[in-house]
């Protein structure tokens, strides 16, 4: 049995999300061991992306990967770090993940 190539991407998300959350908090490395949590996240995160681009077509693996990655840390970002968040910036995330998901509606998928 194998692992559903969508969840080893969404845990290939999350993990960048958290790792990109670990290292804004480690202040410039200053704290250490959030920076190295960061760097051990990123680890899995990459391996994980590695495996569900096995199955998902690297350029729809990519974009959702980043794609979601990106408005996720935007919002952690405005909640959580209290970083100015514009209408601009919020539109211009939904435009990246409308391209996301059009360019993986419009990807022919491979039979089997």
């Amino acid at each position: 049995m194998t692992m559903n190539p969508w969840l080893l991407l969404l845990g290939a998300i999350a993990l960048e999300v958290v790792s990109t959350s670990l290292l804004n908090a480690s202040q410039g490395m200053t704290r250490w061991s959030y920076g190295l949590a960061a760097m051990v996240g990123y680890g899995v995160c990459f391996w994980l992306l590695a495996f569900a681009m096995t199955r998902i077509p690297m350029g729809v693996a990519y974009a959702v990967w980043s794609g979601l990655g990106i408005v996720a840390i935007a919002v952690i970002g405005w909640v959580v770090f209290r970083q100015n968040l514009t209408l601009a910036q919020t539109g211009f995330m939904a435009l990246i993940l409308i391209g996301a998901i059009g360019l993986n509606l419009s990807t022919v998928r491979a039979a089997g």
